[in-house]
């Protein structure tokens, strides 16, 4: 008897400790950039395969109204490495690339969710695009950083990325542009989604017996439209010239992400992993042929379209699969993954974000249906704000408008007029959060240059 109670009394301390994540899990950021919110299988999509994606997808929580905090590249990255509405420090429009300014980039006084996360002994690293800024004193080994690999700028070409070497003018290109380990320009021969994808599966491999944090930021599926055969071939069965391309890139991106999660899983990292994906906007559909439907609105807009994009939370340890229908933000990144490593915000700053996992746990003792998100795009010429169901917009000089995304979400019927109080209500708020705003620190990239 007393062999059987100490066999039960060990087995039930196991069972206990394997249902137990340790106290620091690792954190895996993952943003596509400009991808269809309509783009990928687990969003319902047919024509473009994408089953990485859909694995990590059915492995957590499908956020099925995940926003972003603004519907261009830089400014989103900006509020999701700080947490803050961008647009509280200046950086509301995308930065040009100028090496030599100190002004245009992501303000030095702002703390990043790297700055955070090394403050409790993690690792940290960043792949990819940043786009923060090109001054050196922007870089992502100055802003928390511990490794980085990758393109200091918006964009990128995905072949011949050693044209610099040959002509020394390509140097100074945004799209052609060494890339970088650290900073130090490096010749690379893969496609760069593929890179992106290596450079990744091996910070995990490097970094695998200690806590870390990973920021793969891909430029991917991106303009230009470049892939090669063995991701065209995915997508012959598309006969539109532009989407096959761009979908033979999606497929890349798919691939490289696939890369990583089979690396954790080689390592026994994925229960104890924190894994956030989503696009840095919606899809630029008159571009790209990317498609945001049913949405309203492409990349640029505050129409769900611009903002609304896929949105997954993978911590198999912590969080069953499912789906979360409450809005949440790539806002709510930094405080989620900070109280998850045990750590606290910065001192002295304030964050727009919450903690999200006791919300997808079903623990929460507030509802994120009572929050309100807000955007705002040149200087407040563009304005939105969503509370519960309700969304009001007002685009340029046009009037608000007003939608009930719970019955249409795909904003075509607008409610201004017949629910008058709740578009006054929703408009005092967004008067109250612009009021706490300052002006873009920088023009918008279409601006007339100055005289």
């Amino acid at each position: 008897m007393r062999t059987t109670l100490v066999t039960l009394a060990v087995l039930a301390c196991s069972v206990a400790t394997a249902a137990e994540p340790a106290k620091t899990p690792n954190v895996v950021v993952i943003v596509a950039d400009d991808l269809g919110s309509a783009d990928v299988g687990f969003q319902g999509c047919k024509d473009i395969p994408t089953p990485h994606l859909d694995a990590l997808a059915k492995s957590g929580v499908v956020c099925t109204s995940g926003y972003v905090s603004c519907p261009v590249c830089s400014p989103t990255r900006a509020g999701l490495l700080t947490g803050r509405y961008q647009q509280r420090f200046g950086h509301e429009n995308n930065p040009r690339f100028l090496p030599d300014d100190k002004e245009v980039g992501l303000p030095l006084d702002q703390v990043t969710i790297a700055d955070a996360l090394k403050k409790v002994g993690y690792l940290t690293g960043a792949v990819g695009k940043w786009h923060l800024g090109a001054h050196p004193s922007f870089h992502p080994n100055r802003r928390g950083f511990d490794e980085y690999f990758g393109l200091l700028g918006g964009g990128h070409q995905y072949f011949d990325h050693n044209q610099f070497k040959t002509d020394p003018a390509k140097a100074k290109q945004e799209y052609f542009i060494p890339l970088l380990r650290n900073d130090k320009p490096v010749e690379e021969k893969e496609y760069l989604t593929d890179a992106l994808g290596r450079e990744a599966a091996a910070f995990v491999t490097a970094h695998k017996k200690e806590p870390f944090f990973l920021y793969l930021a891909f430029n991917a599926p991106h303009t230009p439209l470049q892939a090669p055969d063995k991701y065209l071939d995915r997508a012959k069965a598309i006969d539109d010239e532009k989407r096959r391309k761009y979908a033979a890139m999606v497929c890349g991106l798919d691939d490289a992400v696939g890369k990583l999660l089979a690396t954790l899983k080689e390592h026994q990292l994925t229960e104890n992993t924190l894994v956030f994906f989503f696009s840095d906007n919606g899809g630029p559909a008159s571009v790209t042929n990317s498609r945001n439907t049913p949405l309203r609105g492409e990349k640029g807009q505050l129409y769900e379209g611009g903002v609304r994009v896929p949105f997954v939370v993978s911590w198999p340890a912590v969080l069953k699969p499912g789906q979360f229908a409450d809005a949440v933000s790539s806002l709510d990144v930094f405080p989620t993954a900070v109280a998850a490593a045990g750590g606290e915000a910065p001192k002295g700053v304030t964050l727009d974000g919450v903690n999200l996992v006791p919300h997808l746990k079903g623990e929460a003792k507030t509802s994120l249906a009572d929050r309100a998100l807000f955007w705002r795009t040149g200087g407040g010429t563009n304005i939105s704000v969503r509370k519960g169901s309700y969304k009001l917009v007002r685009m340029g000089k046009k009037p608000a408008e007003l939608y009930d995304l719970s019955a249409d979400g795909s904003e075509k019927t607008d409610l201004a007029g017949t629910k008058a109080d709740i578009a006054a209500a929703l408009q005092k708020e967004l008067d109250a959060w612009n009021a706490t705003l300052v002006n873009p620190k920088w023009a918008p990239l279409n601006a007339p240059p100055k005289k």
